[in-house]
């Protein structure tokens, strides 16, 4: 039914794999310690990385990952396809043991997600999107496990859905809520009669958007390419747009800094 190439079975293998180490981790007791910018580092990063690397290092595609970005851009700005690979978004909430933690795998073709694949390890939900063939499908699985069979027989297709004029819903960073979002929340009050806020942590915000269960999601705080875009590849699969506030264009992927600039979704 969908055209599945092998970037991206490849890739959804990986995230799936990448996340039974991470829950093998959850289950149990785990140490939690600290780069050098403050943010958590847990084994399960760690071990979801080296998964992820076992599998993409097939494909001969070179990867800027969260956990190997010391890369120099001399080198990087070579690169015409790379793969961009969160290997446990959401580190925050998995110290938390919330569930709102992802792995996200994203193709990048000139700087712009191709192929995006989000996996919920809790949940055993997983999301892919191809944008050159304009399909985002959701799948619910039994087993950390994927093959074509499995997304022939269980995936759906994620359609944006219209929404209501009157109500506008928000959806908002479980841990890194900024004033500037706050802000951002009350111009929106002043547009609609109704305004719903929806938190969540991780990627999930940009599967929210894409599905229609939310409207819009600003980001008004830092981010990494990384940490976006496998959720740009999905919410571009369906017409959802990730606006950068400092081009009022896309969001571009392998620039020479990969902190990315605040966004709008929606």
């Amino acid at each position: 039914m969908y055209q599945i190439n092998r970037n991206l079975l490849v890739a959804s293998k990986a995230a799936v794999d990448a996340g039974k180490a991470i829950m093998k981790i959850y289950s149990d007791e785990f140490e939690v310690n600290f780069k050098e910018d403050k943010s958590p580092l847990t084994l399960a990063d760690k071990r979801a990385n080296a998964v992820i690397m076992s599998h993409l290092q097939e494909l001969d595609i070179p990867i800027i990952s969260e956990e190997n970005r010391q890369i120099e851009y001399k080198v990087r700005n070579k690169w015409n396809t790379c793969w961009v690979v969160d290997p446990l978004d959401g580190t925050k909430e998995f110290i938390k043991r919330n569930g709102e933690f992802t792995v996200n795998i994203a193709l990048v073709k000139e700087g712009k997600p191709t192929l995006g694949v989000i996996y919920v390890p809790v949940e055993k939900t997983l999301y892919i999107a191809d944008n050159e063939r304009s399909f985002a499908l959701k799948m619910k699985l039994d087993e950390h496990n994927i093959d074509e069979e499995i997304i022939e027989t269980r995936a759906f297709k994620i359609v944006a859905e219209d929404r209501d004029q009157k109500l506008i819903r928000v959806v908002g960073s479980r841990s890194h809520m900024s004033q500037e979002t706050l802000d951002f929340i009350d111009t929106l009050k002043k547009e609609y009669q109704q305004v719903e806020i929806v938190s969540k942590g991780s990627s999930l915000k940009f599967c929210l958007v894409a599905e229609g269960l939310a409207d819009v999601y600003p980001r008004f705080a830092p981010t990494m390419e990384w940490d976006t875009a496998a959720g740009q590849a999905i919410c571009n699969a369906v017409g959802v747009n990730v606006i950068s506030k400092a081009t009022d264009k896309p969001l571009a992927y392998n620039k020479e800094n990969l902190l990315n600039p605040w966004f709008i979704v929606g």
